[in-house]
């Protein structure tokens, strides 16, 4: 009856590796025995927690473990500013651009078409649905699972990427949630209980590219994996940084005539908008580090 169970203490209702003389991984859950496990690695320090979560028909163990602190990486002395975008999924202060995958919008279609077959069966319990009732559920949440797995893994190796060959990350601290809000409604004074176009279907559209990005997730495994290797990362205020000239600090909406270009109507310089931001944010992060208490 539930999707995830969350047994606090390894030994509490489960044991991890309950068989470790056998040859093959086991957990054991108290009522229902030893259940065999697919270790896609090997687990390292002492278990404390042990989850069991189901996605569609299959299960999942998921495992907290206490271990030693990690050994810090070899200094590099690179220093990187990044700014996060739709049209590219992160761009640095080097000129790099990582491309965004954009998953979700390539599996729209078979997506759609998966809901709209399972949204033909009525809503019932789950122990009363229909062989094709199920294939349906399985479909969608199938789709789903491939997408986020998807997305997770270009967050994993684009966050790797730049631990391994920075010792310092400065970001934006985006306000993810404030951003992908739907824009209020306008009534019409003129015509009461009616409303005024207000945006609401282009802010749908950027509102679901921006959940297709991922900044969130990237962003936590970015500081996850920065904290094991000894790297720092810090986030900087987002404003005015692609509108601010990184050669003369002139700050004007007329700097950026375009998504992609950057124009100072100030001194003339011309670069790509949004390593121009990546710029800003780089110097932004440096000064907050040398800001801070030693």
């Amino acid at each position: 009856w539930f999707d995830t169970v969350d047994f606090p203490k390894d030994g509490d209702g489960c044991r991890w590796n309950s068989t470790p003389h056998d040859q093959v991984t086991r957990v054991r859950f108290q009522g229902v025995g030893h259940v065999k496990v697919n270790q896609h690695r090997a687990v390292v320090g002492k278990v404390k927690t042990v989850s069991v979560k189901r996605e569609g028909r299959r299960w999942y163990v998921i495992l907290t473990a206490e271990q030693k602190q990690p050994e810090p990486m070899s200094q590099t002395g690179s220093v990187v500013g990044i700014d996060m975008g739709i049209a590219s999924f992160l761009t640095t202060s080097n000129g790099e651009h990582v491309a965004n995958p954009r998953h979700g919008r390539k599996a729209a279609a078979k997506l759609e078409a998966a809901q709209q077959c399972l949204s033909r069966f009525p809503r019932v319990r789950r122990d009363k649905r229909t062989a094709n009732h199920r294939r349906a559920v399985t479909m969608v949440a199938g789709l789903h699972r491939k997408v986020r797995r998807q997305r997770l893994d270009h967050a994993h190796k684009t966050a790797l990427g730049l631990v391994r060959e920075h010792d310092f990350i400065a970001h934006e601290g985006l306000k993810i949630r404030n951003m992908s809000k739907a824009p209020a409604p306008k009534p019409n004074p003129e015509a009461p209980g009616s409303f005024l176009p207000n945006g609401g279907a282009a802010k749908t559209g950027l509102n679901r590219s921006i959940s297709d990005a991922g900044w969130g997730v990237f962003l936590t495994i970015l500081h996850a994996k920065a904290e094991s290797a000894g790297r720092e990362v810090i986030a900087v205020d987002p404003r005015n940084t692609s509108r601010t000239c990184p050669e003369c600090g002139h700050v004007a909406a007329e700097n950026r005539p375009t998504q992609e270009k950057f124009h100072c109507v100030s001194c003339g310089h011309i670069a790509h908008a949004d390593m121009v931001g990546a710029l800003n944010v780089l110097q932004a992060g440096l000064v907050r580090r040398d800001a801070q208490p030693a």
